[in-house]
């Protein structure tokens, strides 16, 4: 099985003995890049946060270890972010 089928399904960050996704949180499926599959727990996070998505560390886009993915909510449908490009 390769990288991207392995992330398939599970939630960004969590550790492999973790239930993913956990009952009672609230996620945001991340679309494209380099984490095309994941979930990202959003629990707690207020509206502006929301508003602003997430810049989220990968080891596995365009800069390898120490990049970061960027991820914006889809003005269409807010539950799902689309990758917006990779940085240092």
């Amino acid at each position: 099985m390769d990288d991207e089928a392995l992330l398939r399904g599970r939630v960004y960050g969590a550790d492999h003995d973790d239930p993913d996704p956990r009952p009672g949180h609230e996620y945001r499926e991340l679309v494209g890049g380099p984490l095309d599959g994941l979930l990202l727990d959003v629990t707690g996070w207020d509206a502006e946060q929301l508003a602003d998505g997430a810049v989220l560390c990968t080891e596995i886009g365009s800069y390898g270890p120490g990049g970061r993915a960027h991820y914006e909510p889809r003005p269409t449908d807010p539950r799902r972010w689309d990758w917006a490009g990779d940085s240092l």
